[in-house]
């Protein structure tokens, strides 16, 4: 599917000039937003929460997980994002995810790549890279699973196999209008190891778009985990 999409990328940047994906400014080839969009992303920087990188105000020096990863069961070992899902990068991931803007998955798997250099992650050694699955009807209706065209896209970047050995196996209603709690329920059960996969004793690196709760990515975790998995940690492209 990416060989597909790149061709059809190819084909489109002899028609188009390349133009920043925000303002439409003139960019150089390969780059997706123009100098002054660049600078507008946020990225997130210590304090934060060691757990699920929800990042904090205030002069805090210690290593520390917040009061929400503290009264919940999270199974991940760390979920870690570089940056906040706010306007721009809220605005391309949308583009990306939902207005078939394909071609963006190489801005945000910049971004996902980027997560990779924090200390969690850092020298750390994974066996394989598993992207969240969608449910089958969504991924039809979409055309894609954005998170396997990043977890393709680091795969290929930092020489580690991506493999989609989760499935989803029950269509949740949307998790916006529930809290945390609730959104842990809702998932529960949602996801299966597929017939045939083995994940035992392997270092596990899952792959998002955006953490949001956390209650996907750790429910994911708890089916691998279960499954055998040594250790689960997650990346995202950004952090709501």
């Amino acid at each position: 599917m990416l060989a597909k999409l790149d061709l059809i990328g190819a084909a489109a940047s002899l028609l188009y000039p390349p133009a920043c994906a925000i303002c439409s400014a003139d960019v150089a080839a390969g780059e997706y937003l123009c100098g002054d969009c660049d600078a507008k992303i946020v990225r997130i920087v210590p304090p934060f929460c060691a757990k699920c990188s929800e990042p904090f105000s205030g002069a805090i020096s210690t290593v520390f997980t917040c009061a929400n990863c503290g009264q919940r069961a999270l199974d991940f070992d760390a979920a870690v994002a570089a940056y906040r899902s706010r306007g721009i990068v809220r605005r391309v991931l949308l583009e990306f995810k939902y207005h078939k803007q394909i071609h963006l998955r190489h801005l945000a798997a910049r971004w996902l790549f980027a997560a990779l250099d924090d200390e969690r992650l850092r020298g750390r050694t994974f066996d394989l890279i598993v992207p969240v699955p969608l449910h089958p009807a969504r991924e039809r209706e979409r055309g894609f699973n954005q998170s396997a065209l990043l977890a393709e896209l680091l795969s290929a970047k930092i020489s580690i196999k991506s493999m989609p050995v989760l499935e989803r196996i029950r269509y949740t209603t949307t998790q916006t209008a529930f809290d945390r709690a609730e959104r842990m329920k809702n998932l529960h059960g949602a996801f299966r190891l597929r017939k045939n996969a083995d994940v035992r004793d392997l270092g596990v690196l899952l792959i998002d778009d955006v953490l949001t709760t956390g209650s996907t990515l750790s429910e994911c975790a708890r089916v691998l985990k279960k499954a055998g998995a040594r250790s689960v940690h997650a990346a995202t492209a950004a952090r709501a």
